[in-house]
């Protein structure tokens, strides 16, 4: 089968060029070993940034594979490629069976971060093939790679109850746990390190350099703005390494923040201090005091965001500020980092391109929980096209009928939604869809054209 994916050898957190922030510059006796990660995550001496540093020099630490390419870029291009996007890509990203015509965007599916981390994953497996292998959560938002992640014995660490935390008990010392590309949170590490277990990391290197800003943002003293979803993995891991920070989803809440900043005085949004505290209750830091902790801010962004808010967002936050402290002062209270990953971007940017063509509909390929992708969906519903989302080829059928998410999160199914006779499908994929999955969608749909033919003869 031909590899179209072009997987290729690992590359190092170096050779992503992200900016030297300076944050591992002062070296302390450390030990990566202690009583509670609870305790040791909350007290004041801990310094995350410096646990991450030695426990990334430690002996059981991999961020880098374990030297089976050959083998494990050929079983990838077998499981996780397509021929069929290959003659896409090869026709100028349209390509016509029958009677539909299929436009690829020409950026899409899964990323070279992606692509990273399934490798380092699969190089883990044939370096301790014995070994009970665990991961903290899904690698990547595909379904497609968390089973088979599941056929080759690496597990997920169970979650204790509703509560959302890891159960750690399950991982005994020696197992090897992997990093998703998403990062993981202070206390996981430190859980990790308690056990002594073989740490296999595959954080995203655009993950890193968000973890690197808001440090900066810590060193000088800003409360981290995060422009995200709070419970999102990312989200998570970034905000334990953060000093004081608040997390904000969308324009909205940058408003009503704003409105606050300002005394009611921008559009009278916001209210007392205590409803602020209510309502940011589960996206602020601990002890978070809006009254004191928003004189100096400093903004990040969730590496999957669209940029378009994420320039409106600094743009008020600016203007804000400028009108609290006056224009000559506002580099002394504000400072924003563009976060987005370069991969994002250009799948947006692409997505923007192919919604302004004439086609039917558009098909959104990616996992539910998968933010990105939710971006791409947003894109296709403020131009007004008829966009499909789903995750994998199982969501369509039986017969013409498709079970697709809407950008608010309901699941609805849908009869007839391809249209009869001749059309054009616009399709791309999200930063962790493999080509084989887009595949697997399009010979779907051109199942049901062909039954409609069957029919119609």
């Amino acid at each position: 089968m031909a590899i179209s994916l072009q997987f290729c050898r690992i590359p190092t957190l170096a050779a992503f060029s992200l900016p030297e922030t300076g944050i591992f510059r002062q070296r302390k006796p450390f030990s990566v070993r202690c009583s509670s990660s609870k305790q040791a995550a909350a007290s004041s001496e801990f310094d995350a940034n410096v646990f991450r540093h030695n426990l990334t020099r430690s002996k059981n630490y991999n961020g880098e594979g374990f030297g089976h390419e050959e083998k494990t870029l050929e079983q990838i291009g077998k499981e996780y490629t397509s021929d069929m996007i290959k003659t896409l890509k090869e026709n100028g990203h349209e390509y016509r069976w029958g009677n539909v015509t299929v436009k690829l965007a020409e950026a899409y599916g899964i990323c070279e971060g992606g692509k990273r981390a399934i490798q380092i994953a699969y190089e883990a497996r044939k370096q301790f093939p014995t070994h009970k292998i665990w991961h903290t959560y899904d690698i990547l938002h595909s379904p497609m790679l968390n089973q088979r992640l599941g056929e080759i014995e690496v597990k997920r660490i169970p979650l204790v109850g509703e509560t959302g935390k890891k159960q750690f008990d399950v991982v005994d010392e020696g197992d090897v746990v992997i990093i998703p590309a998403f990062g993981a949170a202070v206390d996981e590490m430190l859980a990790m390190s308690e056990k002594n277990v073989q740490i296999v990391d595959t954080t995203c290197p655009w993950v890193v350099k968000f973890w690197n800003t808001v440090e900066e943002f810590k060193k000088g003293e800003y409360t981290s703005m995060i422009h995200g979803n709070y419970s999102h993995r990312e989200i998570v891991a970034t905000a334990s390494f953060a000093g004081k920070y608040i997390i904000v989803k969308d324009m909205k809440e940058v408003t009503y923040v704003c409105d606050y900043i300002l005394g009611g005085g921008l559009d009278g949004s916001s209210s007392t201090k205590e409803e602020f505290l209510e309502k940011f209750k589960f996206a602020v830091s601990k002890g978070f005091d809006p009254d004191q902790d928003l004189e100096k801010i400093g903004i990040a962004n969730q590496t999957t965001m669209l940029q378009g808010e994420r320039e409106d967002i600094g743009k008020l936050v600016e203007r804000t500020l400028m009108q609290k402290y006056g224009v000559q002062n506002v580099n002394k209270h504000f400072i924003s980092y563009n976060t987005l990953c370069d991969a994002t971007q250009e799948r947006q940017d692409a997505m923007h391109k192919l919604v302004n063509q004439e086609m039917d509909l558009m098909l959104i390929i990616g996992g539910w929980n998968s933010s990105n992708t939710s971006r791409l969906k947003k894109i296709a519903d403020e131009h007004g096209i008829s966009s499909y989302w789903i995750d994998n080829e199982k969501r369509i059928g039986p017969g013409n009928r498709i079970n697709h998410k809407l950008m608010h999160g309901e699941l609805v199914e849908k009869e007839n939604w391809l249209p009869e006779g001749p059309i054009k499908i616009g399709i791309t994929g999200g930063a962790s869809t493999p080509d084989k999955v887009i595949e697997d969608v399009l010979l779907k749909v051109l199942d049901v054209k062909h039954e409609e033919a069957l029919q119609l003869a």
